[in-house]
């Protein structure tokens, strides 16, 4: 297997080197979106060129987040800076994104609430689920949610009727099938984590009652 042998301290590193780029375009992405609402002189009838420069950076750093997994499950590349740094970065990515674009009025406040509150209770599910040394993987719900939400983001930043291509209405549908993908996800693995924290209970305790009869069925060493 490739890189076997690899430091997983080390940084620098083409997944890792992705990751930092998608981190780089977050704030250019955003001071784009943020100049959109605001009413400077120097910036008049600039609204479209900064909606599509947000909306292909985003694409861009959306693709970067698709190469830096492939590229680090396929050469083995595991540290502890790309673990720590790339699920950051997606939520600071879409995130922040989100609260731009409700900032516009693009996205409707509640719809944003749903996408962010699941992102901070999903992250908090797999960090219990972590402690408890069990391992669940994505389900294809969360997947489909995610690409859905990737390809809606970008339509309501350029906000335009492209050709035939009604990107606001697009995007504010993606986004409504997203968030409803995301409950539905969210409470999917749930059920998984709940089942896997029972079923590892009980082999706990099984465990431990198996040990209690295997002391209790010894000799006592006292009484010769």
């Amino acid at each position: 297997m490739e890189n076997k042998n690899q430091n997983d301290l080390e940084i620098d590193n083409l997944p890792n080197r992705l990751t930092i780029f998608r981190v780089v375009l977050i704030p250019i992405i955003i001071g784009s979106l943020f100049l959109i609402g605001q009413d400077f002189e120097f910036l008049q009838n600039q609204e479209s060129n900064l909606g599509w420069l947000a909306a292909w950076l985003f694409t861009l750093a959306s693709i970067t987040d698709f190469f830096d997994g492939y590229i680090a499950r396929r050469k083995n590349i595991v540290t502890v800076f790309g673990s720590f740094i790339d699920p950051i970065a997606d939520k600071f990515l879409t995130v922040s994104s989100l609260i731009m674009l409700m900032s516009l009025g693009r996205i409707p406040s509640l719809i944003v609430i749903i996408l962010v509150l699941r992102e901070m209770y999903m992250t908090s599910l797999r960090l219990l689920a972590t402690n408890e040394g069990l391992t669940i993987p994505v389900n294809s719900l969360g997947k489909w949610k995610t690409a859905i939400q990737m390809v809606g983001i970008p339509m309501l930043m350029c906000n335009e009727v492209w050709w035939l291509f009604n990107f606001p209405l697009i995007g504010i549908i993606l986004i409504y099938i997203a968030s409803i993908l995301s409950l539905w996800s969210a409470g999917t693995y749930s059920l998984g984590v709940i089942r896997s924290l029972k079923l590892n209970r009980q082999k706990k305790r099984a465990l431990k009652k198996e040990k209690g009869i295997s002391n209790e069925s010894q000799p006592n060493s006292n009484n010769n």
